[in-house]
């Protein structure tokens, strides 16, 4: 039976007189070390020398240093780097200064999963993994957010302890926590990422082509489709009450046409897709295409991003964000 975690499953006063050190300083680590500085917990960030300041440089107030010296220093290594530059950060940086008693965070269990990583065993190791973007878990600090809880390895006795406090004092708990494996929590992951984002990405694409080919203003096609904010807001009651609360909200011609064309889409080959998507997930074939991708210096997915960039759609898009008057738009 799967578990689900609230605010009184998780005890603050159990990182009382701990230090907890946040490594790397990004667009996760940050969120992470301000929520937790907020709930009364001590931090230190270790930060790498290449994310564009010093390690004796303060940041938003944190006493900021190297990575060894955070571990050394800490008695809960929170790991919030990267994917693909976390596995030789933690043999040269990290690893080394491990001792019993310490216990080693995740954010991401992909590192652990493939095989990547492999603590030793004196050490505790545990996973919070927000299922929002770094951001929105600063923003959502008041109102809590999901998130996904893991121990890997108890050495102690009291992993779940320091995991479930954690979650806790990152805000995660007010809205829950589901414990997961760590394989879980990878797989799910990168489905979302390979196989759903895709799907949408080329729907949404797809649906501009056909708009616009067929006469519709741009302006007024993209803003309909997702600019508007329209359909976040289906999504947004969805993410609350659940997917069909949000499609009886719709007016009754929404509805029907909704369900009524439900099957058209319902497409095998999709379904397929979807499938062979898991199973390379599953078998390690994409950690092992990432890691070469890294190794080759991202040099398939800088030319991915440049196609993308230069298509004609995200001119149109850019152009219709400036006419709505929206002061974020990218010139």
């Amino acid at each position: 039976m799967t578990i689900v975690y609230h605010g009184q499953d998780g005890d603050l006063s159990y990182l009382a007189g701990k230090i907890v050190s946040v490594i790397g300083y990004g667009s996760l680590g940050r969120p992470i070390a301000l929520n937790l500085r907020d709930s009364g917990v001590n931090v230190v960030v270790g930060r790498r020398l290449d994310e564009g300041q010093s390690a004796s440089d303060s940041t938003d107030g944190f006493s900021v240093t190297t990575i060894e010296n955070a571990v050394k220093n800490s008695h809960i290594v929170m790991l919030m780097l990267p994917d693909e530059v976390m596995p030789e950060v933690y043999l040269q940086q990290v690893s080394p200064h491990l001792l019993r008693g310490h216990t080693l965070i995740f954010s991401s269990a992909y590192n652990v999963t493939f095989g990547y990583i492999e603590a030793p065993p004196f050490v505790d190791v545990g996973l919070v993994a927000p299922r929002i973007l770094g951001p929105a878990v600063r923003e959502r600090y008041e109102q809590g957010f999901h998130s996904f809880v893991a121990v890997g390895q108890d050495a102690s006795g009291q992993a779940w302890r320091t995991v479930l406090a954690l979650a806790k004092a990152i805000g995660s708990l007010k809205a829950g926590a589901i414990e997961v494996s760590f394989e879980q929590e990878t797989e799910l992951d990168l489905f979302i990422q390979q196989a759903i984002l895709p799907a949408f990405h080329h729907i949404m694409m797809t649906a501009a082509h056909v708009l616009i080919d067929a006469g519709y203003p741009p302006e007024a096609a993209l803003s309909d489709l997702y600019l508007s904010g329209e359909f976040t807001y289906y999504l947004e009651q969805a993410m609350r009450f659940g997917l069909m609360h949000a499609l009886r909200m719709a007016p009754l011609t929404s509805q029907y046409g909704t369900l009524s064309r439900l099957d058209r889409f319902n497409e095998l080959k999709l379904e397929r897709l979807m499938e062979v998507t898991l199973e390379e997930i599953r078998a390690g074939r994409f950690a092992h295409e990432w890691a070469k991708e890294y190794n080759d210096g991202y040099r398939r997915l800088n030319n991915l991003l440049k196609t993308q960039v230069d298509m004609e759609l995200w001119e149109l898009e850019q152009q219709t964000l400036e006419m709505l008057g929206r002061d974020d738009a990218i010139s």
